[in-house]
């Protein structure tokens, strides 16, 4: 486990775990949200995303977060393991919502700027609403990606609650073997 990739549906944790797990084995971390998300939650161009999302997985050692399809032929393919946080649609709904709500009140700042609005909760650009409708989408489109054989290389680990998840990474800190350097 040297380059890391971890997705799942919007509000799963996927980025608190990638924090977690780059601490743990001492690696970068890379968030592909604040890699495509500018000023004003304008995205960035299609050429620019693939560039920099490239640059930022040049190393050896990385875990990357993020579910941007467009980019799998980036992440995916430099990846040797791949982590599934496949959890329940309620239990991905309360999170996303309790986040939501969180940054919204402390006024959190995300990436380059930006902030969680009050008024795109309640719209069609809703994290919330993202999350209910792409959830059953993702799952298929995992299983049917895992199946590729451009992805063979892959080793696929699926958490399918946070106990489990817990308990993987506890699994890791103590295996000695886990270090990479």
């Amino acid at each position: 486990m040297r380059r890391i990739c971890i997705v799942g549906t919007s509000g799963c944790g996927k980025t608190t775990l990638a924090r977690q797990l780059a601490e743990q084995l001492d690696i970068p971390h890379v968030e592909m949200d604040a890699l495509f998300w500018q000023p004003g939650w304008s995205s960035t161009e299609a050429a620019v995303f693939a560039a920099r999302v490239g640059e930022a997985l040049v190393g050896d050692c990385w875990v990357v977060d993020g579910n941007y399809y467009s980019r799998r032929d980036i992440t995916w393919a430099r990846a040797d393991t791949l982590i599934w946080l496949d959890y329940s649609l309620p239990l991905v709904l309360s999170r996303i919502t309790r986040r939501t709500a969180s940054r919204l009140i402390t006024r959190t700042e995300l990436w380059n700027g930006n902030r969680e609005r009050l008024r795109a909760v309640f719209s069609r650009d809703s994290i919330i609403l993202w999350s209910l409708t792409t959830w059953a989408r993702n799952r298929r489109r995992y299983r049917q990606q895992f199946a590729q054989p451009e992805f063979s290389h892959l080793r696929l680990i699926r958490l399918r609650s946070p106990r489990r998840t817990r308990r993987w990474l506890r699994s890791l800190a103590a295996m000695p073997s886990v270090s990479v350097h």
